[in-house]
């Protein structure tokens, strides 16, 4: 068997010379990583796992694969959060360092830093933080990874999956109960603390990765108040890979069901379907005793193979005509409808969020408070777009609307309400008490702010991804572009400019070749730099990804050039 090194006309790095950060080119990276990952798609596909196994280890070893490790470990969210050595890689001196540091010979995961997170239900939730180099390793080994993974997951498993989510799941709750002759009970299942207990030795035999590298992060245990302590089952929460070492755990309960409900040309009399995202799914079936007696001992035996169990407090059978929640959706029949809804629960926790963000800026302006409070409702009113939610948007409308009355009346005791209904509340969008403040813009001059209404956000039903839709096989790459540019459009509604500049390039970084997504992030560039004269109209600007952006200012010699022109500066 022969795999080349790297990818044509793409050499590997030599590890003695010294690497420039800023002079990295991004779009070879990806093109050198994404072809590698074709090929591993391409052999898993065929069953040829020696293959699989060498081209990982190709891809593993790659420049262009630790260097996108490194970038992707120091852009995220986690980016200021250090493990148990205390060190961040801020700089691109350090990130150029920790390019060249990514070396399996020798490689020693270091143990994780717990913290505590708190849960909605009062408790607290153990989280391990990893150190950069080993965030890296397994960002490093997840390019690997996941293509198998994709290959192989289960159809219906939505949670921690490109190009998947939470809409995808739901939609396809309805697809299995929204008929007259579809499934009338369910089958609510939560795994008990899926990330921390599953199996060591099943993940070691069951897992394709390197088996040293899996071992070294399995085993490193946590650092609490200056002592050690053992890890002995479960996944390194906190870890990039974690999420999809354990859908590999779960994936297989779907084809397990079918093999054991479904018989080809047959009618599939038990409807028996299963919806999954991450750790929380529903099954459903004809019936509560087929539930009862033969889908839930298949299910806790599969999950017991895996060191898991099910959650006893929080597993039911419920028939659709009660209602279910499910991803903060309510699912219920309404005679021979089925209608999903925002939980109660949802909106509560909304509403919880909007009065400690009012009873936090206390003294703040109106223009301060709407800067906090509008991401707020707008990822909420998006996160829940596709479901029956105009009645629950306005109730919700309703109730901000009533905190920021009182918030005003109580910045302004001694004014009467014609007095502050004046100041704050005003005609705009076709609304006439919008509540309203002002912030100071760019050139130093007041500029009015705008409450954003969960109202104001379009209902409408949500296109489910295909079944064997993978981001990873180029057979499907003009699908996802196509999904994309529509989730783009919805994204960025009502931002007219962002998503002009976004369809003027196609969706395209100019400065890398890779897409923009919500999920990348982006920066406007002045094609011009306001330095040298320019200005901020539309004409002179571009979108670039937060990286390219600093890459662009770092290297002058770099000339980003406005789609439609001929050149630029």
């Amino acid at each position: 068997m022969t795999v080349q090194t790297e990818c044509a006309g793409a050499p590997f790095h030599d590890p003695e010379k010294e690497v420039d950060w800023h002079a990295i080119d991004w779009q070879a990276a990806h093109q050198n990583v994404r072809r590698l990952q074709a090929r591993i798609v391409k052999a898993t596909q065929a069953g040829r796992w020696g293959k699989v196994k060498a081209l990982q280890r190709l891809l593993t070893r790659s420049f262009s694969g630790k260097a996108l490790a490194v970038k992707r470990v120091t852009e995220n969210q986690g980016k200021k959060t250090s493990g148990v050595d205390h060190e961040t890689w801020g700089t691109p001196e350090k990130k150029a360092q920790a390019v060249q540091s990514l070396r399996q010979h020798g490689y020693r995961a270091q143990p994780l830093r717990r913290v505590y997170i708190p849960k909605k239900n009062g408790r607290k939730r153990p989280l391990g933080v990893p150190t950069m180099k080993d965030r890296a390793m397994q960002a490093l080994h997840l390019l690997a990874l996941e293509p198998v993974a994709e290959t192989t997951a289960d159809p219906n498993s939505y949670g921690f999956r490109t190009g998947r989510s939470a809409a995808d799941a739901i939609e396809q709750c309805f697809n299995c109960l929204g008929k007259p002759k579809n499934a009338k009970w369910v089958l609510e299942g939560d795994i008990r603390s899926c990330f921390d207990r599953i199996s060591h030795p099943w993940l070691l035999a069951n897992v394709p990765m390197e088996k040293a590298v899996l071992r070294q992060w399995l085993e490193a245990g946590y650092m609490e108040e200056g002592a050690w302590h053992p890890t002995e089952d479960g996944t390194p929460q906190g870890g990039i890979i974690s999420p999809v070492l354990a859908n590999r755990a779960l994936d297989g309960l779907e084809r397990l069901l079918d093999e054991k409900f479904y018989k080809p040309k047959k009618k599939r009399r038990s409807k028996v379907n299963l919806v999954r995202y991450a750790d929380d799914l529903i099954i459903t079936g004809n019936s509560k005793e087929l539930l009862e007696d033969e889908v839930k001992p298949l299910v806790e035996q599969f999950l017991r193979e895996r060191g898991l169990e099910l959650s006893a407090e929080k597993t039911r059978i419920t028939p659709i005509s009660e209602g279910y929640d499910f991803l903060g959706h309510t699912l219920r029949a309404y005679g021979s409808k089925l209608l999903t809804k925002p939980s109660k629960a949802g909106v509560q926790a909304l509403l919880g969020k909007v009065r400690e963000v009012v009873n936090a800026h206390k003294g703040a302006t109106a223009g301060q408070l709407i800067v906090h409070l509008n991401p707020v409702i707008r990822g909420w009113a998006n996160y829940y777009r596709h479901a029956v939610s105009s009645a629950t948007f306005d109730y919700v409308d309703y109730a901000i609307f009533k905190a920021l009355w009182q918030w005003a009346l109580r910045m302004h005791s001694k004014k009467g309400k014609r007095w502050v209904r004046a100041k704050y509340f005003r005609n705009h969008g076709g609304r006439s008490w919008t509540f309203t403040g002002e912030i100071t813009g760019r050139d130093g001059k007041p500029c009015p702010v705008y409450l954003s209404y969960a109202g104001d956000v379009r209902i409408r039903r949500h296109v489910k991804i295909k079944a064997e839709a993978n981001p990873f096989d180029p057979a499907w790459e003009v699908y996802f572009e196509e999904r994309l540019g529509v989730q783009m459009v919805n994204d960025l509604r009502g931002r007219r400019q962002l998503l002009q500049l976004w369809f003027e390039q196609n969706g395209i970084c100019p400065v890398c070749g890779e897409k923009i997504t919500k999920q990348t992030g982006w920066h406007n560039h002045h094609v011009v730099w306001r330095t040298h004269g320019g200005t901020d109209s539309v004409e002179n600007r571009v979108l670039l990804h937060p990286n390219c952006h600093r890459q662009v200012h770092n290297s002058p010699e770099i000339t980003v050039v406005k789609p439609g022109r001929a050149s630029g500066s």
